[in-house]
């Protein structure tokens, strides 16, 4: 009986003892931080193992262990992942290029490098902006970059003379032009005329397009048909602008000797871009001429032709130069301008007056300086407007007269504009010129045809 009793009672101490330690422990629960509860049931077997836990492990063990401090995870994230480096965050990139085929437009292209048609759209107006997309030629390069979900990153668009159109696509659109920057290569060659100038400038492997600047200059003394009768000597200087080895852009004829035998003809081109000449004969200045239009084609001479428009034969009172629309224009002679507007058939028009009797006209203009007026003093090479189709004209080209006492005459074998500038050129400086522009020739010449193309100014 006692030693029941004595059970009974150790049984209710152990039911009390339990009870109480159950009511502690959920007490101490209760009156924890939930930190200090995830802490008590965080264990080490995570970190055992670092190469087992990813980011998807660690957001489920957030979840697992919700309500997790925030600064317990940023730490035990850095714990787990600072043994290696970061992934990159930069996703996979293919690059496709290719030149774009006779007939093929820029969306062609751009399917074929495999973008979806949303893309093609806004990559075409990303370049739009930059390059008008209407000039594009084959042989234009289309170079395609995109991630490894088919989306463009960058989309170059290569055009003439070395110039890329780039876009750029990420968190925002960017698009410039790369414009490289080129070497100028000097150049020399020599030419004996047999037949016409420019036969003589092909076989030597020379622009044949100088004819059309010796031409200009020359015209007022030499006739090129009449006057050749074979075996003259030509020499000639020019510059090439290049890009990694190509040429960009239109050679530039800056000195020309012609040998006649008896009389010798020299022309320097300066190179500031003023296209003003210094023609000389026989060592000594003859007279100054600056190009119209420099480097443009001689589209139409000066006489009897049927005309373009009303097909009828009638006098071509001048020369035209076909050029791009918008090409400068500059005054070939100094003088004081005397008209600046519209005149039938000529289109804008700026007319120069060259002492009491000559005058210039420039025709067809699709504009003219801000500010140029009647009046106004100007020099042989000084910008009077730009290559336009006004008036009557095909296409744009500038028609370039010379009238003296009112009377049209031939501007390539005409010499009344020759005293206009006699003063001009008559400087300290001409000599020294000439001169030097001969040394620069002769050593050249010296120097062989493989080593000229390879220096640099």
């Amino acid at each position: 009986m006692k030693l029941r009793c004595r059970l009974a009672s150790m049984g209710l101490m152990g039911c009390l003892a339990v009870t109480v330690v159950a009511a502690s422990g959920s007490l101490a629960q209760d009156s924890a931080s939930p930190g200090l509860a995830e802490t008590a049931l965080w264990t080490p077997d995570l970190v055992a193992q670092p190469v087992q836990v990813d980011a998807r492990g660690l957001r489920l063990s957030k979840q697992r262990l919700s309500p997790a401090p925030l600064v317990a995870a940023q730490e035990l994230a850095v714990a787990v992942t600072s043994s290696a480096p970061p992934p990159s965050a930069e996703r996979h990139v293919t690059t496709w290029s290719r030149d774009i085929a006779s007939g093929e437009t820029l969306d062609t292209v751009l399917a074929d490098a495999g973008l979806a048609a949303s893309d093609r759209a806004e990559v075409a107006l990303a370049l739009g902006a930059e390059y008008d997309l209407r000039r594009l030629q084959p042989g234009h390069a289309v170079t395609v970059v995109t991630t490894s979900d088919g989306a463009p990153r960058r989309v170059l668009l290569e055009v003439d003379d070395g110039v890329v159109i780039e876009a750029v696509f990420g968190e925002r659109l960017t698009t410039r032009v790369l414009t490289p920057e080129p070497e100028i290569v000097p150049r020399v060659g020599e030419a004996v005329i047999e037949t016409s100038l420019f036969a003589a400038l092909d076989r030597a492997d020379i622009p044949a397009r100088f004819a059309v600047d010796l031409a200009q200059m020359l015209g007022g003394n030499i006739d090129f048909q009449r006057d050749l009768s074979g075996g003259e000597t030509l020499r000639l200087q020019w510059r090439e602008a290049r890009v990694d080895d190509e040429i960009v852009g239109q050679p530039e004829i800056t000195f020309a000797a012609l040998d006649l035998g008896d009389v010798l003809y020299e022309v320097i081109w300066p190179e500031d871009g003023s296209g003003r000449a210094t023609i000389y004969r026989d060592g000594e200045v003859m007279r100054v001429f600056a190009q119209p239009v420099e480097g443009a084609q001689l589209s139409s001479v000066f006489g009897r032709r049927r005309h373009p428009v009303y097909g009828d034969v009638r006098l071509h009172t001048g020369v035209d130069f076909a050029a791009p629309r918008g090409t400068p224009v500059h005054a070939t002679a100094p003088g004081r301008i005397a008209h600046v507007g519209w005149i039938s058939g000529y289109g804008r028009t700026v007319e120069i007056a060259h002492g009491s009797n000559a005058v210039t006209r420039y025709a067809h203009l699709s504009a003219v300086p801000e500010g140029l007026a009647a009046g106004q003093r100007v020099a042989a090479g000084d910008l009077i407007g730009n290559v336009g189709a006004t008036g009557t004209a095909t296409g744009p080209n500038l028609h370039y007269e010379v009238l003296v006492d009112g009377r049209p005459t031939d501007p390539l074998s005409d010499d009344r504009l020759a005293a206009a500038a006699q003063t001009a050129a008559q400087d300290e400086d001409a000599e020294r010129r000439l001169q030097d522009a001969r040394a620069r020739l002769q050593d050249l010449l010296a120097a062989g045809p493989a080593n000229p193309p390879n220096e640099r100014i």
